[in-house]
């Protein structure tokens, strides 16, 4: 089938969530519940990657700085602008894809094959709205939040590896990222954040929901949402930069 046949599922899929919504104290316990599942379980993984990931970037930059001719405060600089616009945002967002994406494609899936969603059709419950929107108002609310924890950790990563590898000291590291921010900046990265958050989950709740077959095409289901979600989230990137940065 066409790319756009599915692309118009998509779509279809979105709009069912909200043709025949349930009360809205049925969705506080399960957000809050998704929440849980989608920031605190998360945390972990956000926290290490962000530590390694700051550390690693103000290494590799500090080996490229090499010449007296520029003063050490621009690794500071360099560091903070990349991880805020860009490392941050994107790389925690295609690790999540890869967590969350999976985990939220074969829980649906496995309620597919085991006929719990026609139960809950036969029940009278939009099965969509009640499985998919808890997950996607929950990552749009979470990951931005993990977005922000992995900024602040890959800051502190950075100058932790800049004072022990003697690079540059945490006063040095501190007044170049201080000097080069903007708010425009961390802005344009939650944006991202709220755009990938929305991409992983409505991506992996569709391909969770449509899946036909026995254990073998949950895991095929799990398989495509971290791969189409982690394509969407680079066009998105680019896109995003493209509509909202001048060049």
């Amino acid at each position: 089938m066409s790319i756009f046949f599915y692309f118009g599922r998509y779509l279809l899929f979105l709009r069912s969530m909200f043709t025949k919504p349930e009360k809205m104290n049925v969705y506080v316990a399960r957000l809050f519940s998704e929440m849980v599942a989608i920031g605190i379980g998360s945390l972990p993984i956000v926290i290490l990657i962000s530590i390694f990931q700051g550390a690693v970037t103000t290494v590799q930059t500090a080996y490229q700085l090499i010449t007296p001719m520029i003063p050490k405060t621009t690794i500071g600089i360099i560091v903070s602008d990349s991880t805020i616009l860009e490392l941050a945002p994107t790389i925690t967002s295609l690790v999540l894809a890869g967590k969350v994406g999976s985990h939220i494609a074969s829980e649906i899936g496995t309620m597919r094959i085991n006929e719990e969603i026609d139960a809950l059709e036969v029940m009278g419950i939009n099965s969509a709205a009640f499985l998919g929107l808890p997950k996607i108002l929950a990552g749009i609310v979470m990951i931005p939040i993990l977005v922000i924890i992995s900024i602040f950790l890959s800051e502190v990563g950075g100058i932790l590896a800049g004072h022990l590898s003697g690079a540059l000291t945490a006063d040095e590291y501190i007044q170049g990222a201080r000097s080069s921010f903007q708010l425009f900046n961390l802005q344009f990265s939650l944006i991202k954040a709220f755009t990938f958050g929305f991409i992983i989950t409505s991506i992996s709740c569709f391909h969770g929901y449509f899946t036909q077959g026995g254990a073998l095409e949950v895991g095929e289901s799990s398989t495509k949402a971290v791969v189409y979600s982690s394509i969407m989230i680079l066009v998105s990137d680019y896109l995003l930069a493209q509509l909202f940065l001048e060049v």
